[in-house]
């Protein structure tokens, strides 16, 4: 079973680091690809492209003029504890212990815009550039045209090396995210976890908790070791429960009514 999550925007290269042990991202040189092209843009260029401010254009192009190989504790940080997003709060990787880093990096996985698949130890230098941006780049009109089949193969790849007979990918990342995937090339059964709110009267999905909920899942899955689909419905972090009413085999839905 693998867990797919999507980065975050936010990014934390100060925190204490939990753990020397790093790893290098499988699609480096693809990486190195994309950011020779961004590397052509100018500050005003990214601004436009990513719908951001001129400061965080100027950021940006910064770090694309200085992203280099080869990557080191130096110069970079693994991927679980670079991105500090709503995913990451939920999943406090920070807590995690060396047993829960090992399962984590053999079953967690992390979709990028500019790295292809991450696994948690991954190290990687800051960026940013969302999978859905319109960047006009060699492999086409925008990142899913660049990325192609290469990350469903890829996940294939390690889903075939697991020992596993069922296979499956707990889908906890954004559709921005997950739509770089071709599911219908994917040698595998994908369950897609939904959390829903009492808000307004009703039950709904609430972006920041939905979010956050989304990485409490993926450290549930981690600390408990849980390499089946069957268990997430044992799912109760925070106040959600699993609902067999609202559920299906493959969108298992969890329900939260704050008093």
């Amino acid at each position: 079973m693998l867990i797919v999550v999507s980065p975050a925007k936010t990014l934390d290269y100060e925190s204490p680091l939990a753990t020397r042990k790093h790893t290098e991202p499988a699609f480096l040189t693809e990486a190195s690809t994309l950011v020779a092209q961004l590397q052509k843009l100018g500050p005003d260029d990214l601004s436009e492209l990513m719908h951001i401010s001129d400061k965080l254009g100027e950021l940006n192009h910064a770090r694309f003029a200085n992203w280099h190989t080869p990557f080191t504790l130096k110069n970079a940080r693994q991927a679980l504890f670079a991105f500090k997003g709503d995913v990451y709060l939920g999943l406090k990787a920070e807590q995690f212990s060396a047993a829960d880093l090992n399962f984590a990096q053999k079953h967690l996985r992390i979709l990028s815009g500019l790295y292809g698949v991450l696994r948690p130890l991954d190290l990687m230098q800051a960026y940013r550039l969302e999978m859905g941006s319109s960047f006009k780049n060699s492999g086409g009109r925008n990142l899913y045209d660049f990325w192609g089949s290469k990350l469903t193969d890829s996940l294939n790849t390690e889903l075939s090396a697991q020992s596993a007979k069922r296979r499956v990918i707990v889908n906890l990342a954004s559709n921005e995210y997950f739509s770089a995937i071709k599911t219908q090339q994917l040698d595998a059964e994908v369950i897609s976890p939904v959390f829903k709110d009492f808000a307004s009267g009703q039950y709904r999905v609430l972006s920041f908790f939905a979010k956050k909920a989304r990485g409490e899942m993926a450290a549930y899955i981690i600390r408990n070791r849980i390499k089946t689909p069957d268990r997430l419905r044992d799912f109760d972090v925070e106040g959600y429960r699993y609902s067999e009413t609202d559920s299906s085999p493959t969108r298992p839905v969890f329900l939260r009514k704050q008093a």
